[in-house]
């Protein structure tokens, strides 16, 4: 198990570094033009339409991988991609990147989480995810939306903490925590946890 989850930490770095720069690409923009303010005012509805959508693509993808490698059970499936969801998601989009800004010392940073505050959504969305893994066994398509989508929402959660300016030098730091936030959390739900719970020899690429 431990090599099977080296071996999927390391396949997905690339993908995730480039999800990560294309965060770093947007604040660059952003402040280039000078909207960094305005962005920030919009940035908590962006964060919770991406985080919802984060949650569904999450629950999809874990009990899609947990059904893939076992035979019916259906109870499981759906705890397991509800606690996989939810509670990764919320370490991804929120924990993690709140972590960062307050290293940071960002002047409104604050954890925003989504299955308390927006419970009515963000729960529904695990639900909704959970049965399109239950109908569809695919997992390589959710999978990589899950990891840019989930970038995108720790992004905002970010843009949310910055105020009216950001330094320069607080660009490598913000792209390693983008990096973090989705790296190890995103294929620990997605691949990690579901196969915790199955048995056999399950082939390490078969995310």
């Amino acid at each position: 198990m431990l090599q099977r989850i080296a071996t999927e930490l390391r396949h997905h770095i690339p993908f995730t570094a480039l999800g990560a720069v294309t965060g770093i690409v947007a604040i660059i923009i952003i402040v280039a033009v000078g909207a960094l303010s305005p962005v920030s005012d919009v940035s908590e509805t962006v964060f919770y339409v991406l985080h919802p959508l984060h949650v569904v693509l999450s629950a999809g993808v874990t009990t899609a991988m947990y059904r893939k490698h076992t035979r019916g059970r259906i109870i499981p499936a759906i705890l397991i991609g509800y606690f996989g969801s939810i509670g990764i998601a919320t370490l991804s989009d929120s924990v993690v990147p709140y972590i960062g800004e307050l290293l940071l010392d960002l002047p409104h940073a604050e954890a925003h989480i989504g299955f308390i505050e927006e419970w009515q959504i963000v729960n529904p969305a695990a639900f909704l995810g959970i049965a399109i893994g239950l109908w569809r066994s695919s997992t390589q398509f959710p999978h990589a939306g899950h990891v840019l989508v989930s970038t995108w929402a720790s992004l905002f959660h970010t843009i949310m903490a910055l105020g009216e300016t950001v330094e320069w030098i607080q660009f490598l730091p913000i792209f390693v925590f983008l990096f973090l936030a989705v790296w190890l959390p995103c294929c620990l739900s997605d691949i990690v946890f579901p196969l915790l719970f199955t048995k056999g020899n399950v082939p390490i690429h078969d995310a």
